[in-house]
């Protein structure tokens, strides 16, 4: 799934170089966290949006850029399955990988964001059986946090990985030697840098700051109260590292 920052406008903007700028920030973020000798071996993007992303990000890194999934076109979004269990063997019907890209190798998986984790969880599974000594993951897009009331189906705070979760537990979560998230600032600029007008950006879902003035938190509680059960934050069997 895309997360975007909608801008006010659009004009002047490259989807294509925003997402190079993105990757370029995200290799920038990784290489201060973790130095040059990051030990990473190849950069394999999570097809098809995080490309662009990976590409550049593989570049800034001095890394090789790798394609080790391939993807089954015949199969729908697995974002919008309706249950978990749906969603993860979408994920497997969905992607194979190319086992020779991580042999013995340490990768770095580039995706475009992470919101329930559910994907990630099984790429890193895949990585490993196929040979990965270790799977690190990158997200172009920062920590989402809050539901989305626009019009995608993010789901409530019980089900995004990184409620109540920072970014070594959502590592261990996902069973990655670790994960970096953009930084919200670094993703608007990637995308202010295409155009020098834009200055204000709807960023609800990373921030929880609405751009219309009608959200309020009862709403927001009202949403969460219809959804099941266990999808909600206050449920019993969440497992929430506090």
């Amino acid at each position: 799934m895309c997360v975007l920052i909608h801008a006010h406008t659009y004009t002047g903007v490259s989807v294509y170089e925003a997402r190079l700028n993105m990757g370029k920030k995200l290799a920038e973020k990784i290489i201060k966290l973790y130095g040059p000798d990051h030990g990473i071996n190849a950069v394999i993007p999570v097809p098809d949006t995080a490309r662009t992303s990976a590409l550049e990000c593989a570049e800034t890194l001095g890394v090789p850029y790798r394609e080790g999934f391939i993807k089954n076109r015949y199969i729908g979004r697995t974002f919008i399955m309706p249950g978990q269990t749906a969603r993860r063997k979408g994920v497997r019907m969905k992607l194979n990988t190319v086992k020779s890209e991580f042999e013995g190798r340490c990768v770095l998986l580039v995706d475009d964001s992470i919101v329930r984790g559910t994907t990630a969880t099984e790429l890193v599974n895949m990585s490993r059986e196929s040979g990965a000594v270790d799977v690190c993951i990158a997200s172009a897009a920062p920590e989402v946090l809050h539901a989305n009331v626009y019009g995608i189906d993010i789901p409530t705070r019980g089900q995004l990985i990184s409620y109540h979760r920072d970014a070594q537990e959502v590592a261990k979560k996902l069973g990655a030697k670790w994960v970096v998230f953009q930084d919200l600032t670094d993703l608007e600029e990637a995308i202010r840098s295409c155009n020098a007008d834009i200055q204000k950006f709807e960023n609800s879902v990373f921030s929880g700051s609405y751009v219309t003035q009608d959200i309020t938190q009862e709403y927001l509680d009202h949403l969460e109260d219809t959804r099941p059960f266990h999808e909600r934050p206050q449920a019993g069997k969440l497992d929430v590292q506090r």
